[in-house]
């Protein structure tokens, strides 16, 4: 339905336009019944909907009470390890359905925040440590969401990055990190998707929080972006409202019980707030709640059976095959088998706070595993551990090897309980409990064919790793992560994650370690653009697992990789294209991912990035071409001088890759810049500077004449010695009106500046 947005808006009075701007309740937003704007409900997502029961819905934001079945699928730190945008979509869709049978407007969802340091205590509802597919797979999901008429909510914008003092800590990131790292994370999913709405996080960002950033919220968001949406607070991070207002944050949430709107009132009758301001978030808020109201679908339903399916599929998607030597997994459907650990029967399949979901329906780990091996299985099941204690527990430790010393196989259930990770607290160390590793040692006194099945939101620490044969990172896999499990030890399918995020071996190794969580209200990035895989890279520090590894049933081989061209401008793009060919005996699905390195660069640059992936599905002895465009965006860095992104003008080497670490094929390519520089020299540039310069080089060679130091004639530099070259390339020009003995004046000097600020071309 086609509405006049300005013409409701002159309806309105000063009050109704200052009253959309924050709640109705916890939960929704306020209509205007006389002008049949209606109310309508948003509600915590992002991997269920988590719709809470009205008699809790004012008083329970973490989810301690109840609230409507819906399905369970895998967190983030699971799904993003599928590496599939298209399941991602599927996932999406699903949930939009659910919100569309529960009268939900906006599911609020996904995070796109980058996973820093492995100790946040929200890492399993984030997709990655890399921006580029945290970008792709977060707009994925919202594209999937929003195509049944329901709304998203793109979180937490930005730089919120460690649950310790999230409501009040400062992120001081510098400008060219903030835009390579934290922000692209969540350009890429906004310019291609669209998100209904975007969600300012608690923090502070560079000293102003980001519920009145308006660098962020307008100048970034809306105005370089194109951002058509709606930006709400996360619920509480209003710090004052009239500058959260003008800097760009439309709705205050939950409900400020009028005291929001009363000072939006104030603010417009003295002068302070424009009405044009207000008018302007009002439409937007408008805009969206029309929309929803629009496509709202009467009779809504789902089938609930279906959409457990699909999240049995999606959880078998995303879990990871990290280690499996001898080929010991599959297991076979035969033999005995003991089932270790409470995790087996007390599954942990989500992560704890305000994404709790209540499942429509829950797999049991232990009884889907009897139930896929079939009656020539035998199973033993021993506890192991007491989930809600860390210290070991001998007669549990016992019973647990006697189970495993008469088995062909052990299957060992670790992970990280609830109280170890969840929002509202970061994690002090990467270990699992002292009792469940203590088991994994037990253990592998007495069996050789240890089987390992990780449930954890985030990366741990191993150093038990040596004594397993196999280990299945199954994250938080959501109401079916039983039958996943099953379907995967057993063979029913070829597991195909792959890590979006690097396992260190030790805490100490990643590279946000001496700033986490920071100092008082104070947490600085020091690390830079350097985050994850790029840190381990650039130091040469081998990690326990890499960036985007995983293992198969079955073998891949990569060939014909074509560059469609050897040179092209940053203007114009290029066609990657390889061949990728099934070589073992059982269909699986391999992630390509494809990563780009800047061969020679006058900036730091990591020693690469992923700007490319795609998950391909193969038969035995099946090939496919699988192809990727690059851009500009794929060579680019963020010049902090010119505001902008920038290529430099050089070799660019395109390198077809298993993983971070495992690298298949590469070639090259010549990127031509066109960038218009425009050089400032003043009194402090440097000589090095100018020879850099080829309209300035002939200047150069001018002022050391000047240079009391015995020095070649211009053209022959290459007879300088080394300490020569290094000392007359950092002499500032400023000196050389000492140096000359009065023959090159402050006149002289300012001239020549003058002269070199003139010539301004392309360098």
């Amino acid at each position: 339905m086609t509405r006049d947005l300005k013409i409701i808006l002159k309806q309105m009075t000063l009050e109704e336009k200052a009253g959309m701007c924050s709640g109705l309740d916890f939960w929704r937003l306020k209509g205007v019944e006389r002008l049949g704007i209606p109310s309508i409900m948003v509600t915590d997502g992002p991997h269920g909907l988590r719709k809470q029961d009205t008699k809790t819905a004012g008083t329970d934001h973490l989810g301690i009470f109840g609230s409507v079945p819906a399905t369970c699928f895998p967190s983030a730190a699971g799904l993003a390890s599928s590496w599939d945008r298209e399941l991602i979509g599927n996932v999406g869709v699903a949930l939009g359905k659910e919100c569309q049978a529960e009268d939900i407007a906006v599911l609020l969802g996904p995070g796109a925040n980058i996973k820093r340091s492995p100790l946040c205590g929200r890492n399993f509802e984030y997709f990655s440590e890399d921006p580029y597919l945290s970008s792709e797979l977060a707009a994925a999901h919202i594209s999937g969401v929003q195509s049944q008429g329901v709304g998203t909510s793109l979180k937490h914008f930005a730089a919120n990055n460690q649950e310790h003092r999230r409501m009040t800590g400062n992120s001081v990131v510098d400008e060219r990190t903030l835009r390579e790292i934290y922000l692209a994370s969540f350009e890429g999913a906004i310019k291609k998707a669209q998100p209904w709405t975007v969600m300012c996080a608690y923090n502070q960002v560079n000293g102003t929080f980001a519920s009145e950033n308006r660098t962020l919220l307008t100048d970034i968001l809306k105005d370089e972006w194109g951002y058509e949406g709606f930006v709400v607070s996360d619920w509480g991070a209003v710090n004052e409202r009239v500058n959260g207002l003008e800097a760009g944050l439309e709705l205050e949430m939950p409900s400020s019980r009028g005291a929001g709107d009363r000072k939006i009132v104030e603010a417009v009758r003295s002068g302070r707030l424009s009405e044009e301001t207000l008018d302007r978030a009002v439409e937007r808020l408008l805009r969206i709640i029309f929309m929803a109201a629009d496509n709202k679908k009467a009779d809504a339903s789902y089938d609930a059976e279906a959409h457990h399916r699909l999240a049995r599929e999606v959880a078998r998607e995303c879990m990871v095959l990290l280690r499996n030597e001898d080929n010991l997994l599959p297991l076979p459907k035969s033999g005995r088998i003991a089932i270790i650990g409470e995790l087996a029967v007390e599954s942990r399949y989500q992560g704890g706070g305000s994404s709790h979901v209540h499942p429509t329906k829950l797999e049991k780990i232990r009884e889907e595993l009897v139930a896929v091996a079939g009656a020539k299985a035998s199973f033993t099941y021993a506890q192991g551990y007491d989930l809600a204690r860390d210290s070991a527990d001998e007669v549990l430790v016992r019973e647990a090897v006697a189970a495993a010393r008469t088995s062909d196989f052990a299957i060992l259930f670790v992970g990280l309980p609830e109280r170890y990770e969840s929002e509202g607290f970061d994690r002090k160390h990467l270990r699992i409990p002292g009792n469940q590793a203590a088991i994994i040692d037990a253990i592998a006194e007495v069996q050789g064919n240890v089987i390992v099945v990780l449930s954890n939101g985030a990366p741990i620490e191993m150093p038990w790793l040596s004594k397993t044969k196999a280990v299945l990172e199954g994250y938080l896999g959501g109401q079916a992560l039983g039958g996943a499990i099953a379907d995967i030890l057993f063979g029913e399918v070829s597991p195909s994650g792959k890590l979006a995020e690097t396992f260190p071996v030790r805490l100490e190794h990643n590279p946000s370690y001496l700033n986490f969580p920071g100092e008082g209200n104070t947490v600085k990035y020091k690390e830079g653009i350097f985050v994850g895989y790029r840190y381990y890279e650039a130091k040469k520090i081998e990690p326990l697992f890499p960036f985007g590894h995983g293992l198969s049933y079955t073998s891949f081989a990569y060939s014909d990789l074509l560059v469609d061209r050897k040179e092209m401008t940053d203007e114009e793009s290029v066609r990657v294209s390889v061949k990728v060919k099934n070589t073992g005996t059982r269909q699986g699905k391999e992630i390509v991912q494809l990563y780009v390195r800047d061969n020679v660069s006058a900036v730091v640059r990591p020693e690469k990035e992923l700007k490319g992936f795609t998950k391909v599905d193969l038969l035995p002895g099946e090939e496919k071409e699988v192809s990727f465009e690059l851009d500009k965006r794929s060579f680019a860095f963020y010049d902090v001088k010119l505001k902008d992104w920038r290529v430099e003008s050089g070799e660019f080497t395109i390198v077809i890759a298993r993983s971070s670490v495992d690298i298949v094929l590469s070639d090259t390519i010549f990127v031509q810049s066109t960038t218009v520089l425009v050089p400032t020299y003043t009194r402090n540039s440097t000589i090095g500077d100018l020879l850099e310069d080829p309209n300035a080089r002939s200047d150069a060679w001018e002022l050391l004449k000047h240079s009391p130091f015995p020095l070649p004639a211009e053209g022959d530099e290459g007879v300088m010695n080394d300490a020569l070259t290094a000392f007359a390339n950092y002499l500032p020009l400023r000196t050389f009106i000492g140096l000359s003995r009065g023959a090159f004046t402050n006149e002289d000097l300012e001239a020549c500046l003058e002269k070199l600020n003139g010539s301004r071309t392309v360098r």
